[in-house]
């Protein structure tokens, strides 16, 4: 449950960036209204109103990808900046407890610039390792059968522990896999509404009337299991050590962590929203 990558990590595993700032919220970029009313040079009074109306929406929807990157950021940041819950020592302890009481076939590595080349080397994994190094990324790969976490930042390798748990379980083995497919949603919603829609009616289809909710609900299956993972890192430090001061601290960094996804799926949303919105207008 941390912030998403921009970086692939070995098909796509599961992971933490906190300079992370391109979400799907902005990967449209704002159509050239001016062109598209270039073809009506006597718009009709309900053709301008419509032309009006998209674009106040249009800014509004402007408005609202550029708020969204800067709570993202602003999440993203506090998250950096939370201190550890409790000593590496005891870190280690959980996670090696989560990996013996759930049997599971990984390797779970702290990374710093001493070893990171040499991790880098034996997975193949490039320069992927340099973020994780510097205390701003840490990932699951279950192709790899790797989790690694910063050793300066310890803590984040409970909560890839629990992806890797998720991993072993159909169901949010499911959850998972949804997030290769999820940044299709505004291209997907617009294939299906091409086909389905009646195009003579007029009025606008479900789709259409729904692309935003319809574009977070696409992220939601990655939030649910993101949100899940954390809490497998949560419920196994209580079990191992008697500390509530310090889970608390642990809950409000995952918390943070999964306000930058749920911020990611609203971001998604917009950009469904948008993707219909731009094909309306260049009909």
């Amino acid at each position: 449950m941390f912030p998403i990558s921009s970086n692939n990590f070995v098909n796509n595993p599961y992971t933490v960036d906190y300079n992370q700032q391109k979400y799907w919220l902005n990967t449209h970029s704002q159509p050239a209204y001016n062109t598209a009313y270039g073809y009506y040079e006597q718009p009709s009074v309900n053709n301008a109103d419509t032309a009006a109306k998209t674009v106040v929406m249009a800014g509004v929807l402007e408005a609202v990808s550029l708020g969204l990157k800067k709570a993202s950021n602003w999440f993203s940041n506090k998250l950096a900046a939370g201190k550890e819950f409790t000593s590496a020592e005891n870190v280690h302890r959980v996670a090696d407890e989560m990996v013996r009481k759930n049997n599971l076939d990984v390797h779970v590595g702290y990374i710093n610039d001493s070893n990171k080349y040499a991790y880098s080397k034996y997975y193949n994994l490039g320069n992927q390792l340099e973020e994780v190094a510097r205390g701003k990324n840490a990932f699951f790969t279950d192709e790899l059968k790797l989790a690694v976490a910063p050793s300066n930042k310890p803590s984040l390798i409970l909560h890839e522990l629990g992806h890797a748990i998720n991993s072993k379980n159909v169901i949010t083995k499911f959850l998972q896999n949804t997030r290769r497919y999820a940044h299709n949603a505004p291209a997907a919603l617009l294939f299906a509404n091409a086909l389905l829609s009646d195009k003579n009616d007029g009025k606008k289809s479900f789709i259409e009337r729904n692309a935003g909710i319809l574009g977070f609900a696409a992220f939601l299956p990655t939030i649910i299991e993101e949100g899940l993972a954390s809490f497998r890192g949560v419920k196994a430090a209580k079990k191992v050590l008697n500390n509530p001061a310090g889970l608390n601290i642990l809950k409000k960094n995952y918390l943070l962590a999964l306000s930058t996804y749920i911020i990611a799926g609203l971001g998604l949303g917009v950009a469904a929203k948008y993707t219909m919105l731009e094909n309306s207008v260049n009909k």
